[in-house]
């Protein structure tokens, strides 16, 4: 295995973090707040970490392949959010504390420990901003191009052509990445321009349109979304996280190629949004017909409220613009649901994906068919393609894996003393990358900051295994990886 190769890149990888902490210095400097030192000495201390790797792995050699893919994707993943604390640190936040924040911004799962988010100074804020815009380019470039050359998920079903897994591994990132990143970029200029319209600061549009695209959900605000309910900004929001949603090596099609063909054939978009659609509209219904006194004003009104959060939990960006946890019981199922569907492969989005809902239907019932028919042969098929018993095993391993993570994750939340609630939700808003759970502890209208410390480190455990798709972890973890 090439280990030097994964050395040089996460050194790279370290410097462009430490790079990317000199706006919050400039934001400090330009705010007369006297924080501006953190984000200097952290940017200088990260990038000489990140220069000094590189130069001690002797630069990249020119082949590799996907052990040290394997390799690179879980390492930089635990790498990066070490390097991103040291701001934190040195605001004054505890390694626990800061460990959870940068590992919830860099996989975009939006939880936070931080209150007092109206009177923290912008150099922070920004960063929490930059992190989560960071992390989610990663993520879209890591399903684009890493998971699928991994065959992780049945993430194979949507390997580009000509991808090799020999040797070419380092310039195909390079290419991917650069139209991946303009359409990104592009998108989230857009993004800002729409908030900044709609009334934000220009402060606001810029972080917000960052957590937005990325499907994180950090706010500037205590009150998250909420404290934009009186202007158009919502209307902008919904539309954007659902686009954050959408498969990006689509969006990259469409938008710098003029090629609609192929996002029109994946039937990944349709499902997403008739599941959102559908959400809000149970919701509403179920709202007009039971709840005394109304919550909502009126059904535009409910229907514009529902939408909105539906949208931000099944993406994951985890944006509350109302305690959605107060609209009664059956909402709440709702919304724990929600939390686990996710968006398209591709994506911003986290949880277990629209591509492996409709595999995993089809195959169960495929299954059913044949117990009733033995001696028919029943295909599962996806976008007019059959699919392949190698995906098909993939899929189910993911989801096992996903689900088996989940119930351990809340068997282990509801012995460090969390009510039952706030354990599943907490286990489900991890694993799945949304960031706000349910119940009196991790609401939408509350944070993690009270949270036992041993919960946290078991939800940014979750957060991260969640993150990877949870095949690369356990791949690094057998001895037959190593030996090669």
């Amino acid at each position: 295995m090439q280990i030097r190769a994964v050395i040089f890149a996460i050194g790279i990888m370290v410097a462009l973090l430490g790079a990317a902490m000199i706006p919050s210095a400039l934001l400090d400097i330009a705010d007369n707040s006297d924080q501006w030192p953190i984000f200097l000495v952290s940017s200088a201390v990260s990038i000489l970490i990140g220069v000094g790797l590189a130069v001690l792995s002797g630069g990249a050699p020119p082949s590799t392949g996907a052990r040290e893919a394997f390799l690179l994707t879980v390492v930089i993943w635990i790498a990066l959010p070490l390097i991103a604390t040291i701001p934190f640190i040195s605001y004054g936040m505890n390694f626990t504390d800061s460990m959870f924040e940068a590992v919830s911004g860099l996989t975009t799962t939006g939880a936070t420990v931080m209150t007092g988010l109206d009177s923290t100074p912008r150099g922070i804020l920004l960063w929490r901003a930059i992190l989560q815009w960071i992390g989610g380019i990663g993520i879209i470039v890591t399903a684009i191009v890493i998971l699928p050359m991994l065959r992780v998920g049945g993430m194979q079903l949507f390997q580009i052509e000509s991808s090799d897994v020999s040797g070419k591994f380092l310039p195909r990132i390079t290419e991917i990445t650069a139209q991946t990143g303009i359409v990104y970029l592009l998108i989230s200029t857009i993004c800002a321009i729409a908030y900044a319209a709609c009334g934000m600061s220009a402060f606001d549009a810029i972080a917000h349109a960052m957590t937005t695209m990325s499907a994180g959900g950090y706010s500037t605000h205590d009150a998250s979304f909420g404290y934009f309910s009186d202007t158009p900004a919502a209307y902008a929001a919904t539309f954007f996280m659902f686009v954050a949603g959408l498969p990006f090596s689509l969006l990259t099609l469409l938008i710098l190629h003029g090629r609609w063909r192929p996002f029109a054939a994946d039937p990944q978009p349709r499902l997403y949004f008739w599941l959102a659609i559908l959400f809000a509209l149970v919701i509403v219904i179920w709202h007009e017909a039971v709840v005394d006194p109304p919550i909502f004003d009126h059904v535009f009104h409910g229907f514009r409220q529902a939408l909105f959060n539906i949208i931000s939990i099944m993406t994951g960006t985890g944006y509350a613009s109302a305690p959605y946890d107060t609209w009664g019981s059956p909402v709440t199922v709702i919304f724990l649901a929600a939390t686990f569907l996710g968006g398209c492969a591709g994506s911003a989005a986290c949880g277990i994906k629209m591509f492996r809902l409709e595999i995993s239907f089809k195959a169960v019932a495929a299954y059913a068919a044949q117990i009733v028919r033995p001696n028919r042969i029943v295909r599962v098929r996806y976008a007019g393609r059959v699919v392949s018993s190698d995906t098909l095993q993939s899929v189910m391993v993911f989801v096992f894996l996903y689900l088996a993570t989940f119930v351990v994750a809340a068997v282990l939340l509801s012995l460090t003393g969390m009510d039952p609630l706030s354990a599943i939700s907490g286990a489900a808003t991890s694993v799945s990358n949304v960031g706000p759970g349910l119940g009196p502890e991790i609401g939408p209208s509350s944070t993690f900051q009270n949270i036992p410390t041993a919960a946290k480190w078991i939800c940014l455990t979750t957060m991260l295994l969640g993150r990877l798709e949870f095949v690369a972890v356990f791949t690094l973890m057998t001895s037959r990886f190593w030996r090669g």
